[in-house]
C-alpha cells in the first residue's frame, strides 16, 4: 500500500540509486512526455513529499527540473542493472525509464507524472500540510489544520493532504481503531487530537524503513493490522465482526463496537 511510508522508501532507494549520476538515457512512455529527454542530465537528488515522489536533476547549463510522480494505489519503482530483462511487473505497466551507467530505474503504473523546472515544484506539492516523514514535520501545525474544519469527519480529515501529508486508507482505519474513534466522527468529537496525530507520527517512523506495513507490531502474514482488510473477521480486542464501507480508493474498515458513534447503515 504506497502511504508516505512506501513513497519515503522508494524516494531513499531512487536515492542510492541514482543521485550524483549522469542520466544515460531516458524513456517516458506518456503522451504528454512523449518528446521529453534528459539524457545527459544529473540527478541531484531523489525526495519524497508525503505521498509524491520529486526525482531532481540538472543539465549540464544548469538548468533544473524535476520529474513528479505519485503511486496512488498501485504505482512502483523498480531498479535494475543496466542491461538486466526488466522483471516482476508488466512491460505495458512501464511509464518511465531513467538510465544511467550503474543502474536503470523504472517506473510501473505511475500516475500524474509531470516534469517542470524545480523551481515550480510548489505548483504541486506546495498546498500538502506539514509532512508526517519529512524535515517540516510541525505536529501543532498539523492540529491546527485539522481542527480548522471542526465539522468534518476525521477519517475524510486524515486523508486530505492539505491538512498532513502522508496518511492513506490503510493507516487512516488502523490509527482511528487504535485511538477508538469512529471515522465518521466530526473532526470536533476527537477526544485528543495532538495524541491522533503524534500515533500517525511514530506509526510512519516505525514503518518506512520496511516494505511490509504493520500496526500491530507483527510482520507475519494476516497479523499486521487490527481491521484494515479484515472484513467480517473477529476484532483483535473484543470479537466483534469487522466491518467494511466504501469501494477503491475510499474503503474504510472499522470496528462497530470499538469504535462508537456516527456509521454508514
Amino acid at each position: 500500500m504506497p502511504e508516505g511510508d512506501t513513497v519515503w522508501l522508494h524516494a531513499r532507494q531512487l536515492d542510492a540509486a541514482l543521485a550524483g549520476a549522469v542520466l544515460t538515457g531516458t524513456d517516458f512512455r506518456l503522451p504528454a512526455l512523449a518528446t521529453a529527454d534528459l539524457t545527459g542530465w544529473t540527478v541531484q537528488e531523489v525526495r519524497s513529499r508525503g505521498k509524491h515522489l520529486l526525482i531532481r536533476t540538472v543539465a549540464p547549463d544548469g538548468r533544473r527540473a524535476s520529474l513528479h510522480s505519485h503511486l496512488r494505489m498501485d504505482g512502483t519503482w523498480r531498479i535494475f542493472r543496466p542491461g538486466e530483462r526488466f522483471r516482476g511487473e508488466p512491460t505495458h505497466t512501464i511509464r518511465v525509464v531513467l538510465s544511467t551507467a550503474r543502474s536503470v530505474a523504472v517506473g510501473y503504473r505511475l500516475h500524474d507524472v509531470t516534469l517542470l523546472p524545480t523551481a515550480d515544484e510548489s505548483r504541486l506539492v506546495g498546498q500538502l500540510g506539514p509532512d508526517l516523514l519529512g524535515p517540516d514535520w510541525d505536529p501543532a501545525e498539523a492540529v491546527r489544520r485539522l481542527a480548522a474544519h471542526p465539522d468534518q469527519p476525521i477519517g475524510a480529515a486524515l486523508l486530505d493532504q492539505r491538512n498532513l501529508a502522508g496518511i492513506g486508507n490503510l493507516y487512516k482505519c488502523e490509527l482511528l481503531f487504535v485511538r477508538g474513534v469512529s471515522p465518521w466522527a466530526p473532526v470536533s468529537a476527537v477526544p485528543d487530537l495532538p495524541a491522533l496525530v503524534e500515533l500517525a507520527h511514530r506509526t510512519l517512523l516505525a514503518n518506512r524503513d520496511r516494505w511490509a506495513q504493520s500496526t500491530t507490531g507483527s510482520l507475519r502474514r494476516g497479523d499486521t493490522t487490527y481491521v484494515y482488510g479484515r472484513r467480517a473477521q473477529p476484532c483483535r480486542r473484543c470479537g466483534t465482526p469487522i466491518r467494511r464501507d466504501g469501494t477503491g480508493e475510499r474503503v474504510t474498515y472499522w470496528c462497530p463496537y470499538c469504535q462508537p458513534g456516527p456509521a454508514p447503515t
